[in-house]
């Protein structure tokens, strides 16, 4: 007696129902292009803690491999911080050492950024065409992040800064106005 249907045990393609074999022929179609040329402009969130204490609000971002100048921080009202920025492809890689790994399909040995002769590169979004990539996993992009606070904030006093791809910014609260009186004269 048989457990499965005899269709079940072979690899006959003809028993499985048509709409099996058109989601298989989409999920490879999408796995076969490239991912660049269905969003021209890519885009990411990064991830931020934020911590309130009795007189700030700090916020720590990962932002690894962005640099400094390529962040912008501003404050688009009265309570709301715009985080933006972008990141874009850089590696290091030992003269012709990657190169040859990479379009040989060895890839074991990839250069390094320790090597010490690297050259520094600065690819496009895309890469160049005669890059291959074998796995892309980065944020790479443009990214926006806004942040609104429930309180009053001292916008002049904001300090922030960027160390081993953590940004931290400290947003001092408004100390709050006390009553005052008004002598009559």
């Amino acid at each position: 007696m048989a457990f499965f249907p005899r269709s079940f045990i072979t690899n006959d393609q003809s028993a499985f129902p048509p709409i099996f074999r058109l989601l298989d022929e989409f999920d490879q179609y999408s796995r076969s292009t490239d991912r660049s040329e269905r969003s021209p402009t890519k885009s990411f969130i990064p991830k931020f803690d934020i911590k309130e204490l009795k007189d700030a609000y700090q916020l720590h971002g990962e932002l690894p491999g962005i640099d400094q100048k390529d962040v912008e921080i501003e404050f688009t009202d009265a309570s709301t911080l715009t985080i933006k920025g972008r990141s874009e492809r850089r590696y290091s890689h030992g003269p012709g050492a990657s190169k040859g790994a990479i379009s040989d399909g060895a890839g074991a040995d990839v250069g390094t950024s320790s090597d010490k002769n690297s050259v520094q590169t600065k690819g496009s979004e895309n890469g160049d065409a005669s890059d291959k990539y074998w796995v892309m996993e980065r944020n790479v992009g443009e990214f926006s992040r806004s942040f609104g606070f429930p309180t009053q904030i001292d916008q002049d006093a904001v300090k922030a800064s960027m160390k081993n791809g953590i940004l931290s910014i400290v947003v001092p609260k408004a100390k709050k106005q006390e009553g005052r009186k008004i002598m009559i004269q």
